[in-house]
């Protein structure tokens, strides 16, 4: 069982940095022992320019059997020779991917105490794997590795090629290429190995999940193959599956909401806790007692809910629809006021109103018990909301006549095909009197330091507009049904490219036409409708 990771550099950063990042010396060949064999690291190549590392893992069939106990592939009690006849000392498996972690956990942790500024840095890296399982074939190989930035060659090794009519075996030999750090693509490694295997040789318990989602940090939460990742990386073990699905989606909803995940929780909880009359979570308080000590900023995620709850109350609006609701973050946000009397979440994913009915705790029992009564302020609190499943690219009933419609950070989630259509379903058949959309000003992208220069900032969406074309939506979309629509900047707005985030205040116009005007004046901009136009 072998792999090799090549690098290359220059005089000013040596491609030998590589042994400062492994912790393994380029002079040196070493040897480590497994559970399930020797495993030997050495460099077959260490110069400034070029440098590869192989690992070579020497599996012993007989402790493989003896500890598995008859588990993984070949362990059937009835196929005693096939215990010991088979693929796992020469493919890559499970097997590589725990000596990996095993030989090179400082790296695979992004930790270099020598240099420590070494694994921030993108490497130019090429990694071979000879014999690599892939159930699924090289269409399988190039669906998991592509979206993370890897230029994928995999060639299907032939069954026999002195009998090419027998085709090709199920094995492929694995070149990836590409500008990454080291620790991702070690990550890569120990998750994907065992995946494209679809077995393990040890028993899959519930700590799987924590270690799947630990190095799957960053990349598997936006991973357009993420469930079928899961279920084999967990041998299909629906309970662990469920569990790691749930708490990825978690995870990308707090992207989305740039937030953390914890930080949703709690934000939810709070507002909730305010909501039914319990005492939320004391802030900490700012240490000013040093001059010019710096205040915390403000979180654009709670910018933006403040931002949407002000064009909601400017607009009057008691009945109100959260469109594409996620897991309840704006919803327990207006449950903390008593002015939203009828509250409305929709969203495709059943997985996210799970969750947010749990967070938002709807179901909690409320006190209905003889003597105690039933007007509770949890109870009359979770009587003004309601959860919905729905899709918003089809027109509902049940959505018509509403006070207002909120599509926070819903529209860049939809593919540009399929935007007419949630459009006419918001504005054409729902039509409430007022809708705020707000959606990513990708001009504001360059000022991200962390974004890579062409990204979207998440993975799910499918565009982000500049400021003209949604702009130019807006005023179509205001047009054709019937409404006037007004804009407004959310987060600190930069004078070259403009706020992080742009909101749209739509108004449905009077019967008889609408004079284009707005009568709260401010930075916004009215666009009249098109029968004010006439």
């Amino acid at each position: 069982m072998f792999l090799t990771i090549t690098t290359t550099g220059t005089a000013e950063r040596p491609a030998t940095d590589l042994g400062f990042l492994l912790h393994k010396h380029p002079d040196k060949a070493q040897r480590f022992s497994t559970s399930y064999g020797t495993a030997h690291v050495l460099y077959p190549e260490a110069t400034a320019e070029r440098c590869t590392v192989a690992l070579l893992l020497e599996v012993d069939p007989v402790a493989l059997v003896r500890r598995g106990r008859g588990k993984g592939r070949g362990g059937a009690p009835d196929s005693a020779l096939a215990q010991y006849v088979n693929d796992r000392p020469y493919a890559a498996s499970s097997l590589l991917a725990v000596a990996l972690s095993a030989v090179f956990s400082s790296a695979l942790r992004g930790q270099c105490k020598a240099r420590p500024e070494l694994p921030e840095r993108a490497l130019s890296l090429r990694i071979e794997v000879p014999a690599l399982p892939a159930r699924g074939g090289a269409a399988l190989v190039e669906r998991l590795f592509a979206p993370l930035g890897w230029a994928v060659t995999a060639e299907p090794v032939a069954l026999d090629e002195e009998f090419p009519r027998w085709g090709d075996s199920r094995y492929v030999r694995l070149v990836l290429e590409g500008e990454l750090r080291l620790a991702d693509a070690l990550r890569h490694l120990y998750v994907l190995l065992p995946v494209l295997d679809d077995a393990k040789h040890y028993w899959v318990a519930p700590d799987e999940v924590d270690k799947l989602l630990r190095s799957g940090e960053g990349w598997l939460e936006r991973h357009p193959e993420q469930r079928l990742i899961t279920n084999r990386y967990l041998a299909r073990r629906w309970s662990l599956t469920r569990s790691a699905l749930e708490r990825l989606e978690l995870a990308r909803l707090a992207e989305a909401d740039d937030t953390e995940a914890e930080e949703i929780d709690n934000a939810i909880d709070n507002a909730v806790d305010s909501a039914v009359g319990e005492p939320a979570a004391e802030p900490l308080e700012e240490d000013d007692g040093e001059e010019g000590a710096e205040q915390r900023p403000v979180p654009l995620a709670v910018r933006r809910r403040e931002a949407i709850l002000d064009a909601l109350r400017g607009a009057g609006a008691a009945r109100v629809l959260d469109l594409g609701c996620g897991q309840g973050q704006l919803l327990g946000a207006l449950l903390k006021e008593a002015r939203f009397t009828e509250i409305v979440g929709v969203d495709v994913s059943m997985r996210a109103l799970n969750e947010a009915a749990r967070r938002l705790r709807l179901d909690r029992p409320g006190p209905d018990r003889p003597g105690l009564g039933t007007g509770s302020a949890e109870r009359q609190s979770s009587a003004r909301l309601k959860l919905t499943q729905g899709a918003l690219t089809y027109t509902d009933s049940r959505l018509a006549g509403y006070d207002a419609a909120v599509l926070s950070e819903v529209i860049e989630h939809v593919d540009p095909p399929r935007l007419p259509a949630l459009e006419h379903a918001v504005f054409g058949a729902a039509r409430p009197k007022a809708v705020v959309v707000t959606t990513p000003n990708v001009e504001y992208n360059v000022r991200w330091e962390a974004l890579p220069a062409g990204r979207m900032r998440h993975g799910d969406h499918r565009f982000e507009w500049t400021r003209e074309e949604f702009r130019a939506w807006a005023e179509q979309a205001a047009e054709r049904h019937g409404y006037a629509v007004e804009f407004r900047p959310v987060g600190p707005e930069d004078p070259e490219v403009g706020p992080p985030t742009q909101l749209a205040l739509f108004h449905l116009a009077a019967e008889g036409g609408d004079d284009g005007t707005d009568s709260r004046s401010g930075d916004t901009t009215a666009i009249t409708t098109k029968e004010a136009a006439a």
